[in-house]
């Protein structure tokens, strides 16, 4: 595994615990006419499930985990408010589910891009893509080399 592999898997990993996995995988978007947009994400969220490789993550490798969007970073850290990465993003709000470029920002993996889908549903929010040498996904189910997150917002 390679040191972006593992930044981006614990850095998104980190940005998706317990409910997703339960929740259909589809390429059907959750809100079929909405599309989502950067201002449409701007908050704070908690990890509830995660997917990587298209196994269900373990809760604790995603408990706690906060996701902090505003309308051009993303920043994830974990239970302890120690940053496990951070991006610039942008949006592809043409289409639903929106695409999604993650340019990072983490030492030793500065500037790779993870591309991908997501989707925010009320205060939901799925979010699948792969890392730099993963074939980009299609719906919200993972591949090999793609993770899947589900966030919810902070209330």
């Amino acid at each position: 595994m390679t040191l972006l592999e593992m930044a981006l898997g614990l850095g998104m990993l980190v940005m998706a615990g317990t409910l997703a996995v339960a929740q259909e995988s589809t390429t059907e978007p959750a809100s079929a006419g909405k599309r989502c947009t950067p201002e449409d994400l701007v908050g704070r969220y908690f990890i509830i499930s995660g997917e990587k490789y298209g196994m269900e993550e373990p809760e604790d490798r995603v408990k706690g985990t906060v996701v902090t969007f505003s309308k051009d970073d993303v920043l994830v850290a974990d239970k302890d408010k120690k940053e496990l990465y951070s991006a610039t993003y942008k949006l592809d709000s043409t289409k639903n589910p929106a695409t999604i470029i993650m340019i990072s920002r983490v030492r030793g993996s500065s500037g790779e891009e993870a591309r991908g889908l997501i989707e925010k549903d009320g205060d939901t929010v799925r979010l699948v893509y792969a890392l730099p040498t993963g074939e980009i996904p299609s719906g919200f189910k993972t591949r090999e080399k793609q993770l899947m997150f589900v966030m919810r917002k902070e209330s």
